[in-house]
């Protein structure tokens, strides 16, 4: 194995700089898909349904485009940066038909096609910094990775609102999305593509260290083989860690489908009109329609900016973190306990906001079980598996975040219509109550021992 040398802050920002595009595309993705599905008709105790599409293909890609990338060297652009640069190509493609989509299927068809380009991309990065850093610098490798996730979260969350202030339409016809949520998501493919390729031409990777055995490996290897028999034996801390994340993603799957509908309802007071209730050919009728769905749309920016709460949350937590692991060992089950719980307060706490503006602090706490999600599991797992399976290991563990979603997809909607009403806004307490399950959970995983502090300021 490599000796691996301590990397600056510089070398570790430009490595992860790619997730700030990755965020981008989740981050319109998770803001207003639910929009675009319901301005294209859907009904609201559809839209958990609609996005099914992004767990399964997260549940077949993942683990494949790890296993693939831990077999891959190429002389120019290594083992994970050819898959950065293939999925940013065809995230960039989607997110840029996305809002054009005429018709509901269409629009489902597309996040599929662009939830497996993002995840192409995303899979990679956590185990690149598996692969570049020492144990000691991991977890503040995977905390500054949430840093520029915060930053890529609360900009694009932000992106509809902005560019409807420029003076763009945010209003269009029946079946039509707003213009400005057309630019915004053209503007998230630049930078998608963008920081991809700074990532790309800026960090080198390790090469195999005996690249004759590492032919030999990858041409004995049969993936669903290798990929199953690694499933069966997956280390106990992946598994428990796993019921956690199962926990964790249950709760983030019900905010993104359902925030839009059970926010803009409970809080703003402006659900998304239905077309049928409508008489178009009456001029009165299509004076109500249109202003409600002008009220529906300026709600659901609105809605996008609090979420971006979320992001600017998780950002600034991260870089609390980051100034701690630069210094001092981090306690990681702690930290996560902590977030968890905090985060499932804020979901719970949207249930008795009265003005929008309460909103910012519900938001708040839920950015911080963000910032613990996106980095404290990675760094409790990565000492616990072969280095040399790394990328397969992280799709493997992925599937814990893909499966979650799956279920809420599939029962998310019937038990809100079921059990609460059909009112959304429960979906947010789902969420909250999910949180605190997850962090009891963590009551079985084992914090790893670290043999020494992380040293930050050694270049190489």
């Amino acid at each position: 194995m490599h000796n691996k040398p301590q990397l600056n802050f510089w070398q570790i920002w430009n490595m992860s700089f790619g997730f700030l595009g990755i965020q981008f595309g989740f981050a319109l993705q998770g803001g207003f898909m639910s929009r675009i599905f319901q301005t294209l008709g859907a009904e609201k105790d559809a839209l958990p349904l609609l996005w099914i599409a992004a767990p399964l293909t997260g549940l077949l890609v993942q683990p494949l485009i790890g296993y693939l990338s831990d077999r891959t060297w190429h002389p120019l652009l290594g083992r994970r940066r050819p898959y950065f640069l293939l999925g940013a190509i065809f995230s960039s493609l989607a997110l840029i038909f996305m809002p054009h989509s005429p018709t509901l299927w269409i629009a489902a068809g597309t996040l599929w096609v662009l939830d497996a380009s993002i995840n192409i991309s995303m899979e990679p990065f956590r185990a690149l910094v598996a692969d570049k850093l020492a144990e000691n610098q991991r977890s503040y490798g995977f905390v500054l990775q949430t840093l520029i996730i915060g930053i890529g979260t609360w900009i694009a969350s932000n992106l509809p609102w902005f560019v409807t202030s420029l003076g763009v339409s945010n209003s269009a016809a029946p079946g039509v999305v707003p213009d400005s949520v057309k630019i915004a998501f053209a503007i998230g493919a630049a930078v998608f593509l963008f920081s991809i390729l700074v990532t790309v031409f800026t960090t080198k990777e390790y090469p195999p260290e005996d690249l004759a055995a590492f032919a030999r490996e990858k041409s004995n290897g049969r993936m669903l083989r290798d990929i199953g028999a690694l499933i069966v034996a997956m280390p106990q801390q992946m598994i428990n860690i796993g019921v956690v994340q199962f926990f964790s993603w249950l709760a983030f799957f019900s905010m993104w489908s359902m925030a839009t509908p059970g926010l803009t309802e409970h809080v703003f007071k402006a659900p998304a009109p239905n077309p049928a209730a409508f008489d178009m050919t009456q001029p009165v009728q299509a004076q109500a329609f249109n202003e409600a769905s002008a009220a529906f749309q300026n709600a659901a920016d609105l809605v996008g900016v609090y979420q971006g709460y979320y992001g600017l949350s998780s950002m600034l937590m991260a870089l609390l973190l980051c100034f701690y692991a630069a210094r001092y060992v981090v306690n990681r089950r702690l930290v996560h306990a902590s977030s968890l719980l905090l985060g499932g307060v804020g979901f719970l706490s949207m249930l008795y906001v009265s003005a929008p503006m309460q909103l910012i602090g519900s938001f708040a706490l839920v950015g911080i079980a963000w910032a613990s999600i996106l980095s404290m599991p990675y760094a409790l797992l990565a000492s616990s598996i072969d280095p040399r399976k790394m990328g397969v290991y992280m799709g493997i563990f992925n599937l814990f975040i893909v499966v979650p979603q799956i279920v809420a997809a599939t029962l998310l909607g019937p038990t809100l219509k079921t059990f609460f009403g059909n009112q959304p806004i429960y979906a947010l307490a789902i969420s909250g109550i999910s949180l605190i399950v997850g962090a009891l959970c963590l009551v079985r995983v084992v914090e790893p021992k670290i043999s020494s502090n992380p040293i930050t300021s050694t270049a190489t």
